[in-house]
């Protein structure tokens, strides 16, 4: 009997928004044909391919959701490292690491091998940018023994299991990285027909749609639906209607004000570990200055995005890990140090944001709203994410509004922390650089055991909150749309899994 995957434990779940609007070919039901071999799923998407669908950007995340790739490690229900591609695992020291590989193909028919495994990860740890999971990690990976691949790091990294479940670290075969493909030093594999998972990335329209076929000796069993059909549509209120119009079977990041519109039973809520945040320029502009940083920190009234942004369907913001991460609560720590706060007297601030996700321009106004009356002056810039992302982290804004899953690229809460907030983060919005910020992660990156890693990590919270580089303003809860007929969606606090080999309809 084959394993069962651990998607299927998993109970929460979560989405995406993006670009193109788009319809499916026709609602009804599958052909006799298709319904007796599994029908396909249609699913409405928020996010499109914003990197070519690159394993090693934001576009990783769509390909773990459809099914299509995997790592050696998977977190399960508890934010634990779980098997994967690999079997087991053992720390033979303090910076090495055996994984023990099970017994898997790769979709274009050749073993998953150590060889395999060691070059994908050799590739990622080469990759321009270098995926979030790996910053600031330096990591070697080599054929082992049998069937095991050591892993050797720079330094001790007691979360390394936690970090190869990212779906940047996703394993692909020889093939993807060959000459006549993306691959190459550097460069982007191609997932089409190299990875691993239960669905096999045939097709890919652009920006628009993509199909997927069920890959049929997935070594986790076969998946009960024949294929994915999927749509990239941005505008929520287009995605709610192809649900409820029938053109749609799941219908991801359904926007609050749309929710209504859906028959109780098709509409899932779930609280995850996505936070949405301000955050202050802190390296130019006027939030260079902490007095000005402290005047919109206490400018900002959460309840107001909780309950009327939201609808309900949020949390106020307590910190940067919300709710959803179950012992944070416990072990939160109070920010000190903070600086008084200063008379804005006027001064003007850009504020920007991106519309994929449709609450966060009316976020962003409200937000506005409330500095202006603290006597800022505010001016709004709202764009797609793949056209603001760049600037943002080039500093061209005063202030950026963004939603972040705390957990997505690594499951260590350690690990966002030091991407997000220290001088060398690699996803460092609010351009902070503080030693004492820098001093408090790096102790919490050198600890191994769980619950003394999790207080370091709140400790490191409360050293970033202190510096008011960030404002958590919401942590969101996610709805999802799916068709009464349809069974098995996975519905995932941390936002990697969407479909998996028990969805069908």
């Amino acid at each position: 009997m084959r394993p069962v995957p651990r998607h299927r434990l998993l109970a929460g779940l979560l989405l995406t928004p993006l670009l193109t609007t788009g319809c499916f070919a026709s609602g009804g039901e599958a052909s006799g044909e298709d319904a007796a071999d599994g029908s396909r799923l249609r699913v409405a998407l928020a996010f499109p391919p914003a990197e070519n669908l690159s394993p090693y950007g934001a576009d990783a995340t769509l390909l773990s959701r459809l099914g299509v790739t995997e790592g050696l490690t998977e977190l399960d229900a508890n934010g634990s490292a779980a098997p994967a591609l690999a079997a087991s695992w053992t720390r033979e020291n303090d910076r090495t690491w055996l994984f023990t590989l099970r017994e898997a193909t790769f979709q274009d028919g050749t073993d998953v091998t150590p060889a395999a495994v060691a070059a994908a990860l050799t590739h990622a740890t080469e990759a321009k940018p270098v995926p979030a999971a790996l910053a600031g990690v330096t990591l070697k990976a080599a054929e082992a023994d049998g069937s095991r691949v050591r892993i050797t790091t720079g330094d001790a990294d007691p979360a390394l299991p936690l970090r190869l479940s990212s779906p940047g670290l996703a394993i692909l075969s020889p093939k993807a990285y060959g000459s006549g493909g993306s691959g190459g030093k550097g460069r982007r594999p191609d997932p089409a027909g190299t990875a691993t998972g239960p669905f096999e990335l045939t097709k890919v329209s652009g920006t628009t749609a993509a199909t997927l076929d069920r890959y049929d000796d997935y070594w986790g069993g076969r998946a009960q639906a024949s294929g994915i059909d999927a749509r990239f549509i941005s505008d929520g209120t287009a995605r709610t209607n192809a649900l409820r119009t029938g053109q749609a079977d799941i219908a991801e990041a359904v926007p609050v004000s749309q929710a209504a519109a859906l028959d109780e039973g098709t509409r899932h809520e779930t609280a995850t570990t996505r936070t949405t945040s301000l955050l202050l320029n802190t390296k130019k502009g006027p939030f260079k200055d902490p007095a000005l940083r402290s005047t919109a920190r206490g400018a900002v009234d959460t309840s107001v995005f909780a309950k009327d942004v939201y609808e309900g369907y949020a949390d106020p913001g307590a910190g940067v890990f919300g709710p959803a991460v179950t012992w944070a609560a416990d072990k939160r720590v109070k920010p000190a140090g903070r600086a008084g706060a200063a008379e804005p007297d006027g001064t003007t601030v850009t504020v920007a944001t991106y519309n994929n996700r449709p609450e966060l321009p009316e976020v962003a106004q409200v937000l506005g709203q409330q500095l202006e009356k603290a006597g800022f002056r505010v001016k709004l810039e709202v764009r797609e994410y793949s056209r603001l992302e760049s600037d943002a982290l080039a500093g061209k804004f005063d202030a950026f509004v963004a939603a972040r899953n705390t957990l997505l690229d690594t499951g260590d809460p350690v690990s966002v922390l030091a991407s997000d907030y220290t001088c060398d983060g690699g996803y460092n919005l609010a351009l902070l650089c503080d030693k004492d910020v820098d001093r408090a992660v790096a102790e919490a990156e050198g600890l191994s055991d769980s619950a003394k890693r999790q207080q370091a990590a709140m400790d490191a919270e409360a050293a970033i909150l202190g510096t008011d580089a960030v404002v958590p303003l919401v942590h969101q809860q996610i709805i999802t749309g799916v068709r009464t007929s349809v069974r098995g969606v996975v519905f995932d606090p941390y936002e990697r899994t969407l479909i998996d080999t028990g969805t069908r309809r």
